[in-house]
């Protein structure tokens, strides 16, 4: 079952969460399959970088309760270009990934997206109610790493983000595999005012790695390890984790993958290239494809379409185009 799992340790500044996908983190990649009208499935090291981005972007959305989209990217050079996961305010996600050439079986963050140390993850909030002329907020930071185990190089990466843009000391444990794809965060909550619950004199609250609640909380989590946040369910894991400290938990809330792509959208943006440029397109191939990069639905519209699309009335479904 898909779901999120809010908590916080009582009497301590420490809150977490974590996420577990399996049927939505299956469907988004069986909508790869060329059956499906995708084309092609990832290699194994970008559908398992896609799954933690998937998790970490889920855990970002619940941990800051943001009422937009928040989009993670990472820019590469090296033979992936670009990889997307994107959570909504209700926790539908989707995530895809452009790939310019094979990823070796094994290759790691670096040698997909770092080679030359120039590739970059950002992190995008775009409000639903943006006003017209209103940008979205975006936070970057370079991709980089310590010693740690490689397969967490992405979440060394988001823990560097979070306590540069938050000022919070955070840690994360990611894993994900063809099956599922699961993530834990724990994050220390600001001191100050009444959450200051460790009784930290004021002059203190803004150190950032100076809680010992926060400290033991995060070595109990670093003993976390990959297949068991594969393998065991949530129940199982907080309790090995956390046995003796005092959780409190929340309702559990269920994440699903959902596509915001639309026929509308794919109208507007034809429209936005111009009559001209779609006519040579469909005179070329006789009609007009467009397919989305995140499920694989296929958008088709001929001549006929084309030209109702170009007409004042055409915000109603082309008359004759098919939509797969």
């Amino acid at each position: 079952m898909d779901e999120l799992h809010r908590f916080h340790f009582d009497g301590l500044p420490v809150r977490g969460m974590l996420v577990r996908l399996d049927a939505s983190w299956q469907d988004l990649q069986r909508r790869r399959e060329p059956l499906h009208g995708g084309t092609g499935a990832y290699a194994e090291p970008v559908r398992r970088l896609l799954g933690e981005m998937s998790a970490a972007c889920l855990l970002m959305q619940a941990n800051i309760k943001f009422n937009g989209a928040i989009i993670l990217q990472m820019h590469g050079d090296g033979p992936v270009k670009l990889a997307v996961a994107e959570a909504q305010p209700d926790l539908r996600f989707r995530a895809t990934a452009s790939v310019q050439a094979d990823v070796p079986p094994e290759a790691r963050l670096e040698a997909m997206l770092n080679v030359n140390g120039k590739g970059r993850c950002a992190i995008t909030l775009d409000p639903r109610d943006r006003q017209p002329g209103q940008q979205p907020y975006q936070g970057v930071v370079p991709l980089h790493g310590d010693q740690r185990e490689p397969l967490q190089a992405l979440a060394e990466v988001l823990e560097h983000y979070m306590l540069q843009s938050e000022q919070l000391d955070t840690r994360l444990v990611l894993a994900a595999n063809d099956q599922v794809a699961a993530g834990l965060l724990i994050q220390r909550m600001p001191v100050q005012g009444e959450a200051n619950l460790e009784g930290r004199s004021p002059r203190n609250e803004d150190d950032i790695g100076l809680s010992e609640g926060f400290n033991r909380i995060a070595h109990l989590t670093a003993s976390l390890t990959r297949e068991e946040l594969l393998t065991l369910d949530v129940d199982t894991i907080l309790r090995r984790l956390y046995w003796q400290e005092a959780l409190v938990r929340q309702v559990p809330q269920h994440p699903r993958f959902a596509c915001t792509c639309s026929a509308a959208r794919v109208k507007n943006m034809l429209r936005g290239l111009g009559r001209e440029e779609v006519d040579s397109i469909v005179a070329e191939r006789g009609d007009v494809e467009v397919g989305c990069e995140f499920c694989g639905q296929q958008y088709r519209f001929d001549a006929v379409d084309v030209g109702e699309l170009f007409t004042p009335a055409a915000d109603h479904p082309p008359g004759s185009g098919a939509v797969n």
